[in-house]
């Protein structure tokens, strides 16, 4: 009778990897972290189509309730590159475990949140220990797996990075309409347990170094806690504000532009930094990172606009517009199999080439919106998106993360695993202050069309007014009626081609990026990497 795998003796030879472990473990640790990945993932955007009824629910006012998210997404960017230096003291076992049980904990107190504070602070606490799930995964699929299993990982990974984000509002809104707001994070609570105990239980692939946490630098860690939390301040505000015309927003990008230059000093200067750089010494890997912060621009900003156009423009609500965005998830999970065959014979190079390519067509195939469109009109450009996606993903995962030894691989998979998540903030940043200024530049335009050469605009309100003096008599009132209802028809109308002019600047981003494909040189397909020598 063989050795169980969880008492292999992992210190006994210097040559075991956690590739040595049986099969059946291999997959059960990667099922169990990756739906832990999965619930840190969805809560990002569980509460998006659930803000107003939290809102309400804590007497919150409009611009306190954006920090449910914002405070979220900040203390998960801080927690994603520490991770791998966590992983290293505590080692992957403990910290995934400790991580899950933490987020379940957390969860349990967003849903008894009592005031908008307490809230906020809860769903601060939520995203830092759930961010150390993300890249933990990473970095252990590719050192479980060898050859053909492992090329099944960057599209596994890649469908849970992508479906977590957009079945969160659809998720969100019905268990809100159903259970009332507080069950969008007590939803975790049962399966949060279970991936903690199974964590602590089965995931045994490396040994702690505990004397690491003695030497933490402690500058390292708070200037990049302040550079990127700062940052993500600037980038989710600066929208709303005027961006650097508000005093604050310049000071906190003044503030994260200081921290972000002693981060960089204490990156390559410290005796025990939190973050290393050394990944990015490698070309192919510093490519693979432009391409992931490429495809979160491109994958957040959409999961973003299209459900703010059926709302906005459409009028739909939550359920309607989770139904509609659905199609994207669907045509993912098909995918996962078709992409992850192909990078198994095909260049990554080409691979990529093709997804950018077909992910620019579907945003420029969705550039050509009109006030009427729906399910039907989006479902063509959603599933063109949808399998594109993992036709970036697979390729650029691939080609950053092959070759690292495991403690180098935790870092990698940090570092990549973050550029994505900035793309995200950068890309919806980004399309909020095009959409805003291209909204305003159209409504100027049509207001001077119908001012100048607007003989006609009269005729349409009087015949608007003589329509609806069929519901009332008073003809001040049907006046006032027929002007607002064009003002609706021309607003409508001008945020729809605002939006149109977005989908094409970001399908020319994608374009753009495959001036890059031909630089980046995949590495050989090399050895499992080892397991750390503590």
């Amino acid at each position: 009778m063989s050795t169980p795998a969880a008492i292999i003796p992992i210190a006994s030879t210097a040559a075991w990897s956690p590739a040595d472990l049986p099969n059946a473990r291999k997959y059960l640790i990667f099922a169990v972290m990756a739906f832990g990945q999965f619930m840190a993932l969805i809560d990002i955007q569980i509460v998006a189509a659930s803000l107003n009824d939290v809102q309400a629910g804590l007497s919150a006012g409009p611009e306190e309730i954006s920090w449910v998210q914002t405070g979220y997404l900040m203390a998960e960017l801080v927690m994603i590159p520490f991770s791998a230096f966590l992983a290293q003291a505590l080692s992957t076992r403990w910290l995934f475990a400790l991580s899950a049980g933490l987020f379940t904990i957390a969860s349990a107190l967003c849903g008894l949140a009592w005031d908008i504070n307490s809230m906020i602070v809860f769903r601060v606490i939520q995203g830092f220990v759930g961010g150390a799930m993300i890249p933990t995964v990473f970095a252990t699929g590719f050192a479980l797996f060898t050859g053909p299993q492992r090329a099944m990982i960057p599209a596994i990974l890649g469908m849970v990075s992508v479906l977590a984000p957009t079945l969160g509002p659809t998720v969100g809104g019905w268990l809100t309409d159903v259970f009332g707001w507080r069950s969008i994070f007590y939803v975790n609570i049962v399966p949060g347990i279970i991936v903690t105990f199974l964590a602590a239980s089965v995931i045994k692939v490396d040994r702690p170094n505990l004397a690491m946490l003695k030497r933490i630098d402690y500058a390292h860690l708070g200037a990049m806690a302040v550079f990127l939390g700062g940052l993500e301040y600037v980038l989710e505000e600066g929208p709303r504000y005027d961006w650097f015309g508000d005093p604050s927003i310049a000071m906190a990008g003044w503030i994260s532009f200081i921290a972000f230059l002693l981060f960089l000093e204490r990156s390559f200067r410290s005796n025990g930094p939190i973050v290393k750089l050394t990944p990015f010494r490698n070309p192919t890997f510093a490519f693979a990172c432009v391409f992931n912060l490429v495809i979160g621009f491109g994958l957040y900003s959409a999961t973003y606009l299209i459900p703010v156009f059926l709302g906005r423009v459409r009028d739909y609500n939550s359920l309607q517009i989770g139904t509609t965005v659905f199609v994207t998830g669907i045509a993912q999970i098909l995918s996962v199999v078709i992409a992850a065959r192909l990078s198994q014979r095909l260049d990554p190079r080409w691979m990529i080439t093709a997804g950018l390519s077909l992910f620019a067509s579907s945003l420029w195939f969705t550039s050509y919106l009109t006030p009427e469109w729906g399910f039907t009109a989006f479902v063509l450009p959603q599933m063109l998106r949808g399998f594109a996606i993992m036709l970036c993903i697979v390729p650029s995962v691939n080609l950053a993360l092959s070759g690292f030894a495991m403690a180098e691989l935790r870092y990698a998979s940090g570092l990549f695993n973050l550029m994505r998540n900035l793309g995200g903030a950068v890309g919806i940043a980004i399309v909020n202050t095009w959409l805003q200024d291209n909204t305003r530049e159209q409504v100027a335009r049509m207001g001077e069309s119908l001012g100048q050469a607007g003989r006609h605009a009269p005729n349409i309100v009087a015949d608007l007014a003589a329509r609806f003096s069929q519901i009332t008599t008073d003809t001040g009132h049907a006046l006032l009626l027929a002007q607002g209802e064009l003002a609706r028809v021309v607003s409508r109308h001008a945020l729809t081609l605002s939006f149109n002019e977005v989908f094409r600047h970001m399908a020319w981003l994608f374009i753009v990026a495959l001036i890059m494909v031909p630089f980046c040189r995949p590495a050989s397909n090399a050895a499992p990497p080892p397991a750390d020598a503590h």
